[in-house]
């Protein structure tokens, strides 16, 4: 039954990170390495989290074992004529197997195969892939020595240190450290750095998340959140929109000036295949009508930078738009709910249906009756009960953080639960305790995670959004994080002697770590009272002290009590009435086509007239309107210079709503995504 049990965590977390890299990368485009990488890593750090609650049952169960061998009882064995009493050593019922119980030798090779994986790409792997993935070379070996040139700074610097503490160990006669404690000293300096930034995203995740749970409760709080987000969105994609044309307008210039017959072709052919499609047209069009002027010839270094920019700006760009989506379907929802609440009719009724709206499960299921009770109804309720509980288990934990170093009495209330489950031989209950309470750690932890944005450089994004710097950066994170999280874990459950100075076993993940004793102000100082920061951290987040320093220093954070936050939400406001109009603009002329096909048929191309309209088919519209041109003169600001240009922009109704025009006069300052009629 054990073996079962590990292979079923073994194959559910592997299914676990294979599910998360699917929403966040993209398994077709991006590099197979940077995604192995990145798998890798989440599964050892998942594994790892999943498969402690079995260590801890198995290390209670050999100390049970243990303590019965140290008191054996004692039983009569009669003879012929005499009485003799010999001590034996018998195993009382209560100290059975448990189910999940793992074989000596396992954990521990486990352990070590998975921790010194998880070091290794985080210390030397990652980073280099990182760079690797980043690199504007052509090639692989130019990507190579760019990310061995960038690394070489990184790795010098562990390299010296460790080359310092080696001749400072050897040039001190008191100490005598083996091998063994040199590695406990390696693997405790890595622990230490972990914990310092555990402690942060811990104090952010156990308030924000009950209290996202909370305000989510309320459609008022989202549809506001909604506005204000859209604010901020419609900011960064005209921002990510200028950015890609400015940067294709150097592609284009690229483009012109190398010749076919150049030896720097081969790169401008690899540039521009980086480009969007409709701008690669463009380029083509633009070189084929394009003069014989001499155009300054760019340096392969040039390239390279202009090739790192074109990746950066067309990943911006595609992460811009998607979110942009997504942010205006989730603004239509909420308003949707505000409508359905306010109805009689107990439907929830789209006001723009989506394909996945139309599945079996919405069909059977998720009917628009079953929807509308949960929206409107239980929605709130659940979100509440469940901020509780998750309030409740946040207290605990900080309760336990600032509490467990104390033995006698037992205050941590995760050991509490435990010892009191242990006493029994209780396994299922210990597991579970375990796991719930692991479980939430790391949800407080790698929900940070998930959620943090540094600037441009590290931003997790779904919908497959997310560039292979931030993956590997997440998948940094995650094994950095993962060995002290496991330990402080194991110190709130009092099975960690470094900390708890208790004489027990240890378990086996304890035991590849060394003994913490080596450095005796690291484990009677550091991991003791530094975790009880914790609390003022949770204080902070709790004020929102984060987020207002970010206003301050012009990084907008949605705010309920601030001035400018209510002006981006009615900015906000406006900016989602006006897409509402166009999709429902987009949509009505789609169905007034779908509808004229529907009823004539073949008749209604041929042009026939009904109630004053002539309906033709799409061939015949396209000619038409390919003959209708109009002249326009629209001015571009780039820096100090106003250049106006003139260009033929075709008035296509096929085209209407859409953001996306260019001008067919070859000129890259007309390349902005932007419609020139949205504002009309």
């Amino acid at each position: 039954m054990s073996g079962a049990a590990l292979a079923v965590v073994v194959v559910v977390v592997f299914l676990l990170a294979l599910y998360l890299l699917q929403r966040y990368g993209d398994l077709r485009k991006q590099q197979r390495m940077v995604l192995l990488g990145t798998l890798l890593s989440w599964y050892l750090c998942f594994l790892i989290v999943f498969i402690l609650p079995l260590d801890v049952s198995t290390t209670i169960y050999k100390q049970c074992v243990l303590d019965n061998a140290n008191h054996p009882t004692k039983h009569t064995n009669q003879t012929d004529d005499n009485l003799s009493i010999t001590p034996a050593v018998s195993k009382p019922k209560d100290c059975e197997e448990p189910w999940s119980f793992i074989p000596d030798g396992v954990l521990p090779v486990f352990w070590r195969v998975v921790y010194w994986t998880s070091q290794f790409l985080t210390w030397l792997l990652l980073p280099f892939m990182q760079s690797y993935a980043r690199s504007g070379a052509f090639s692989r070996i130019g990507k190579i020595k760019t990310a061995l040139i960038e690394n070489a700074l990184y790795y010098g610097t562990y390299l010296l240190i460790f080359i310092s503490l080696l001749i400072y160990v050897a040039a001190n006669p008191k100490l005598h450290l083996t091998w063994t404690e040199l590695q406990t000293i390696g693997i405790t300096a890595a622990n230490t750095w972990g914990l310092f930034l555990l402690v942060l995203l811990l104090g952010y995740g156990l308030v924000e998340i009950p209290r996202s749970y909370w305000l989510s409760s309320s459609h008022g709080y989202l549809m506001a959140k909604s506005y204000f987000k859209a604010a901020k969105m419609a900011t960064e994609k005209a921002e990510a929109e200028e950015k890609l044309a400015d940067v294709m307008e150097e592609v284009a210039g690229v483009h012109e000036a190398v010749r076919y017959n150049h030896c720097l072709r081969k790169c401008v052919d690899t540039i521009v295949t980086k480009c969007p499609p409709e701008y690669r047209e463009e380029m083509e069009r633009s070189g084929e009508s394009s003069g014989d002027e001499q155009k300054v010839l760019p340096t392969k270094r040039s390239l390279l930078y202009l090739h790192k920019k074109v990746i950066t700006a067309v990943q911006r760009h595609g992460q811009a738009e998607v979110q942009w989506t997504i942010l205006l379907d989730q603004a239509f929802h909420q308003e949707d709910v505000a409508k359905s609440q306010s109805s009689s009719v107990r439907h929830f009724i789209h006001s723009f249906p989506s394909a996945h709206h139309q599945g079996w499960i919405h069909r059977y299921i998720y009917t628009p009756a079953v929807e509308w009770y949960w929206e409107c109804v239980f929605r709130q309720g659940f979100y509440r009960l469940l901020a509780v509980l998750l309030c409740l288990l946040s207290a605990a934990v900080v309760w336990s953080e600032c509490t467990f170093f104390s033995t006698h009495p037992v205050l941590s209330l995760f050991a509490v639960f435990v010892q009191m489950a242990e006493k029994q031989y209780n396994y299922i209950c210990i597991e579970v305790v375990c796991f719930v309470s692991i479980l939430f750690l790391c949800v407080c932890v790698y929900s940070t995670v998930f959620r943090i944005r540094v600037f441009n450089y590290y931003y997790l994004v779904p919908h497959h959004q997310t560039d292979a710097y931030s993956l590997l950066f997440s998948g940094m994170l995650f094994c950095r994080l993962t060995p002290p999280l496991c330990l402080n874990f194991l110190g709130l459950i009092h099975m960690d002697s470094a900390i708890s100075h208790q004489d027990r076993i240890q378990t086996s993940y304890t035991s590849i770590m060394g003994s913490m004793r080596v450095l005796s102000f690291i484990s009677d100082g550091f991991y003791i009272y530094y975790p009880m920061l914790v609390l003022l951290l949770c204080l902070a987040t709790y004020c929102s002290l984060g987020s207002r320093c970010l206003n301050l220093l012009g990084f907008h954070q949605y705010i309920t009590d601030d001035d400018l936050t209510s002006d981006l939400v009615d900015e906000g406001k406006e900016l989602i009435t006006r897409e509402r109009r166009k999709r429902q603009k987009a949509d009505d002329g789609e169905n007034r086509r779908w509808a004229w096909r529907e009823r004539y048929g073949v008749q209604g191309a041929t042009g026939r007239t009904r109630d004053g309209y002539t309906e033709i088919n799409d061939n015949q519209y396209s000619q038409v309107q390919a003959t209708k041109k109009s002249v326009i003169t629209f001015t571009r600001r780039n820096g100090e210079v106003d250049e106006q240009q003139r260009g033929l922009l075709q008035d296509s109704d096929s085209d209407e709503g859409s953001p996306n025009r260019r001008s067919t006069g070859g000129s890259y300052l007309s390349l902005s995504r932007t419609s020139i009629f949205d504002n009309v």
